[in-house]
């Protein structure tokens, strides 16, 4: 615990004996995008349902025509195991109902494998051009097999192959040795079809099924609302928290 203190004790007369950046970061201050300047109150909301209220703002943003978004299905998720060493890297949704959130990914990755040690999770999504987020935390379950392969057959066969060459997260000696793999699997589609290229068995779907959710619309002034939904039982609670 004292070394810990002792070494952030330095890190931080580090920070203050550093050169100044050439790019002045504590002076960037964005203006908050906010279409009709609203608050996000608890008298307004369209639906006390995390679901609903989630879908709403989806599509809300998906069919604002004045702004473009690379993937408005890009989600971070953070998972911790048994090292209690937390992750968070970017995946793509690929489903979300009212029973949870889905993706796909290799069971073998690190995400997998902390998955596996502890299933709690989280979810941040983050649309900077509104102004929006939605925090989701809960307990992240395997998806049906049948459920993965038929979304693996669905996928264009670039994504199968690339996939199908990766061990996801397991060292490689370089670049070349997957461009490798990639080219013995393209050569076998070519041969024998695209159906030649099958799910791996250590590829599949997770779902996170929600037990809080917070939905943060940013203001300007930073007094930025946050409102959160929070499951007891089968009952959702409301309540608001500082920002």
């Amino acid at each position: 615990m004292f070394t810990a203190v002792r070494r952030f004790s330095t890190a931080t007369r580090r920070f203050l004996s550093m050169d100044t950046p050439s790019i002045d970061i504590q002076e960037i201050r964005a203006k908050y995008w906010n279409k009709d300047e609203e608050f996000f109150l608890e008298e307004n909301l369209p639906t006390t349902d995390p679901f609903k209220l989630f879908d709403i703002w989806f599509k809300q943003i998906a069919n604002i025509s004045d702004l473009s978004f690379e993937e408005i299905n890009a989600v971070c998720v953070s998972t911790v195991g048994k090292d209690l060493r937390p992750s968070s890297r970017m995946v793509l949704l690929k489903s979300y109902t009212s029973d949870g959130f889905s993706f796909f990914t290799n069971y073998n990755s690190r995400k997998g494998q902390q998955i596996e040690e502890n299933p709690n999770a989280a979810m941040l999504f983050h649309w900077p051009k509104t102004s929006r987020q939605i925090r989701i935390e809960g307990a992240i379950d395997k998806l049906d097999d049948d459920l993965a392969v038929k979304y693996w057959n669905s996928r264009p066969l670039p994504s199968r192959i690339g996939s199908k060459s990766s061990e996801q997260s397991e060292t490689v000696p370089n670049r070349q040795f997957l461009e490798n793999k990639k080219r013995e699997l393209t050569e076998l589609a070519e041969r024998e079809g695209g159906q030649a290229i099958t799910k791996p068995e250590s590829w599949g779907g997770y779902i996170l099924i929600p037990r809080y959710f917070e939905f943060w619309q940013g203001q300007s002034d930073r007094l930025h609302d946050r409102i959160v939904f929070e499951r007891d039982e089968e009952v959702w609670t409301i309540k608001r928290l500082s920002p």
